[in-house]
């Protein structure tokens, strides 16, 4: 499903990985600091060590295989190379084959995220090398119970009519 937030989760992810804390001192962790200059160099997109691709645009065997080629290396900044590949489905069938094999056999520092909209259309031989995640739509109702939360928490004034225009553009 488009527009529910599978490249910020990826991105989210990569920060897990990689995140120093706000001391400079932290590890892995489920709640990234936000701060440190690894999840700041990821926010602002130039963490040398997180790509993404966007197989939509690049969905050839070259465009992969120079991937995989960076792939060998340690990282630089961080715990981990961190690639992304957006609208997976759409690579060319010499490029599933190329990453085929990376995916076979990862280097211990590299995490793939592997993103689409059309799962049935990435190969079996690729999807069971995977663990897989459905996104869905957030309901409105839950928006709207979730943006009521905040507000209280936060002790925001605003109107219920507000509330339910925001939580209906938000889907």
């Amino acid at each position: 499903t488009r527009g529910v937030g599978k490249t910020t989760v990826s991105r989210i992810l990569a920060k897990s990985l990689n995140c120093l804390g706000p001391d400079g001192q932290g590890g892995i962790t489920a709640e990234p600091c936000g701060v440190c200059a690894a999840c700041s160099a990821i926010d602002a997109g130039r963490f040398i060590d997180y790509t993404e691709l966007d197989a939509a645009s690049n969905r050839g065997v070259d465009e992969v295989q120079q991937l995989l080629e960076q792939a060998v290396y340690k990282p630089v900044e961080g715990r981990f190379k961190v690639y992304i590949i957006d609208e997976v489905h759409m690579l060319s069938t010499g490029a599933f084959n190329a990453l085929l094999k990376t995916l076979e056999e990862p280097p211990a520092h590299v995490k793939f995220i592997l993103a689409t909209t059309e799962v049935d259309k990435v190969p079996e031989t690729i999807r069971s090398r995977a663990l897989r995640f459905d996104f869905r739509k957030i309901t409105e109702s839950d928006i709207i119970e979730r943006l009521k939360f905040v507000i209280s928490e936060e002790k925001i004034q605003a109107e219920e009519a507000a509330i339910k225009i925001i939580a209906k553009y938000a889907r």
